[in-house]
């Protein structure tokens, strides 16, 4: 990375190195993990929601302004406004969970309703506020009621988007601020040039903000998901993604299926050759398993020496495959040079019974336990049949 770039990285957009794949996914959402995604979506919804709480009180207490400045009809027109987007802002302000199937759609759609309502606020006051500039207050308030548009587009600036999204939720802003300060007008360069010029200089000021927002977020998340030891997935992660997972694959009636991986004879590397070479066992395994896991598969380190992958779209039987792989490769070697094994149980979803995640992780739990009961280094497939890991010569 140039040293330019490594500069802004490190003293601008977060204490982390930018690397090019990471400035790619701050300009566009394309290619973020499904965690990455559903955390976004819940900061971005979680703010919609203060916001709006904030707005449903504030903006009906601002109609004593317009009592106080305008005359009663456009002030009774300006406070039936203020009512109806308040009533808008509640409902955005609702309490409600996430969607389990589209999250960041969700959270994204909140966020442009909370954005249109003052641009549309001001587009429907606008021709009455037109003629309302008898007295200098009238014409203050007025023409403050024309810089909403430009407020909400600064306000962006508090959301982790990308470069694209931002741009894309402030084009229907700008169009409607744009209608409302051209109302009975033609747009001017010489009229208008200073509202664009602003508003122009808010969307990069919130374009900016939002990608370091969410180049930040995301070397938080990241490594608050990861084991930095073998960097598969934490277990609190890991349950997330296993509920989110098993409930995603049950609507879409496909299966899901778990492989449970337990270190053989692993107290014995510690108590003879120590914890920094027990490490390096687990961190080989971790490297071993995730060879045979496809892109959409999660490796997850449930504790100590025990691992689970996660296998969405996948009956059990095609772990068969995993399975070959493994032998193939076998799962490294202990510190005197003997194989690595492992004792694996397979569970999946579509097992009768299973209605939750937790019965899933039990029984595969049970299997790997049976497996090191038959000699250990090998696999119990949800049939009983037991596999042995050994690999071939």
């Amino acid at each position: 990375m140039p040293p330019l770039w490594q500069s802004i990285s490190r003293h601008i957009v977060a204490p982390s190195q930018l690397n090019a794949s990471q400035l790619f996914s701050l300009l566009t959402p394309a290619g973020r993990s499904l965690h990455l995604r559903r955390h976004a979506a819940s900061v971005i919804l979680a703010r919609v929601q203060l916001i709006a709480a904030l707005f449903a009180v504030l903006v009906p207490l601002c109609s004593i302004v317009d009592l106080l400045v305008f005359p009663s009809e456009l002030a009774w027109q300006l406070v039936i406004l203020r009512i109806a987007s308040a009533l808008l802002f509640v409902a955005l302000a609702w309490p409600r969970e996430l969607s389990a199937a589209h999250p960041y759609r969700q959270a994204l759609l909140h966020l442009l309703g909370l954005l249109m309502i003052p641009p549309l606020f001001h587009l429907f006051a606008a021709d009455a506020l037109l003629g309302a500039g008898t007295t200098q207050a009238q014409r203050l308030v007025a023409q403050l009621y024309t810089y909403l548009p430009t407020i909400v587009l600064g306000g962006l600036a508090i959301f982790p988007l990308t470069a694209l999204e931002t741009l894309g939720l402030a084009l229907p802003v700008i169009v409607t601020g744009l209608l409302g300060a051209t109302s009975g007008q033609t747009l001017s360069l010489e009229q208008h040039g200073g509202t664009l010029w602003f508003m122009s200089m808010m969307l990069g000021v919130a374009v900016f903000s939002g990608m370091s927002q969410c180049h930040y977020m995301a070397t938080l998340v990241l490594k608050a998901m990861h084991d930095p030891l073998t960097g598969a997935f934490t277990r609190q992660s890991g349950e997330e993604a296993l509920n989110l997972l098993f409930r995603l694959n049950a609507m879409a009636d496909k299966p899901l299926t778990l492989a449970f991986f337990d270190l053989d004879h692993f107290k014995s590397i510690n108590d003879t050759w120590g914890h920094e070479a027990g490490d390096r066992c687990l961190q080989t395994l971790a490297d071993r398993i995730r060879q045979g896991l496809r892109r959409s598969d999660l490796l997850v380190r449930w504790g100590g020496e025990e691992f689970i992958a996660l296998l969405p779209d996948t009956p059990s039987d095609n772990v068969e495959i995993l399975l070959r792989r493994l032998r193939a490769s076998g799962l490294g070697t202990r510190p005197d040079g003997t194989a690595l094994t492992a004792s694996v149980g397979i569970a999946a979803s579509s097992e009768d019974g299973i209605t939750a995640w937790e019965q899933l992780v039990q029984r595969a739990d049970q299997r790997m336990y049976a497996a090191k009961a038959l000699g250990r280094d090998g696999v119990v497939t949800p049939a009983g049949d037991y596999h042995s890991l050994t690999p071939e010569p």
